[in-house]
């Protein structure tokens, strides 16, 4: 019984120290992963990668900013911040230094889109976003505003963003009925409302009308649409979505 009893603690006890052995293990394995972001404001990106490669980080230049104290080409922020502890493989994001501001901004506004975008890109900037709005008035693309503003000093980003004029969408209806109503009537309606009257035709006879006789019917004279004619068809017709200035067709009779 003793012997059977010594070799069950004998197997615990090598149960237990090769736990431990496998925690202390993978302890060390996920620690020797982790490493210490170290400062890289004032190098150039060159530097800081060669800095970083034996640690196994990655450097990324995001931004460009003007400073008056870092200078050109130079490392001015860093995320994360030295110091961090990071895993190897982990992207350290960068802004670099374009020196002191030496562009002049240039005033683009009430040039177009594309007359801006070229005065600001020959001059080494960047057109950073476009916004657009519709103003009464004022021509579709044309420069609004800017920012930052024409002559700017003691500016942040080599970007420029743009407020262009966009044109004004054409107002939309609903087409009223106007099957019923003389001619007259309608058609100074529809010219009040900005639309166009088209096509205005008669409405073919009806066979019991067209009959009485071949002679008299050869030689009246066909009817015309006058302002007291009668409306029957409308093209478009009532409930169709139509724009302003749309050309409305009629047949009377």
């Amino acid at each position: 019984m003793k012997p059977l009893l010594r070799f069950a603690m004998l197997a615990l006890v090598l149960v237990v120290v090769a736990l431990v052995s496998a925690l202390t293990a993978m302890r060390f394995a996920i620690h020797g992963q982790v490493v210490e972001v170290p400062a890289m404001v004032g190098l150039t990106p060159s530097d800081a990668e060669r800095s970083v490669a034996g640690l196994g980080l990655q450097i990324e230049v995001e931004r460009q900013y003007y400073s008056p104290h870092i200078p050109e080409g130079r490392i001015m922020t860093q995320l994360p911040p030295p110091g961090t502890k990071v895993r190897r493989g982990w992207q350290v994001r960068v802004a670099q230094s374009l020196g002191p501001q030496r562009v002049v901004i240039p005033d683009v506004t009430k040039q177009s889109e594309r007359a801006a975008e070229w005065n600001i890109r020959r001059r080494g900037l960047e057109v950073a976003s476009t916004a657009e709005m519709q103003l009464p008035g004022i021509p579709a693309d044309q420069v609004l505003a800017q920012s930052p503003p024409a002559n700017a000093n003691q500016v942040a980003a080599p970007r420029t963003s743009l407020l262009m004029t966009v044109a004004a969408d054409t107002p939309a209806y609903v087409m009223p009925s106007f099957v019923g109503q003389p001619l007259g009537s309608a058609s100074r309606t529809l010219q009040d409302a900005g639309f166009k009257l088209g096509n205005v035709s008669m409405s073919p006879p009806s066979a019991s009308a067209a009959s009485p006789s071949t002679a008299s019917s050869v030689s009246a004279a066909p009817p015309q649409p006058s302002p007291a004619s009668t409306i029957v068809v409308q093209t478009p017709p009532a409930g169709q979505k139509v724009l302003a200035g749309a050309m409305v067709n009629f047949e009377v009779k």
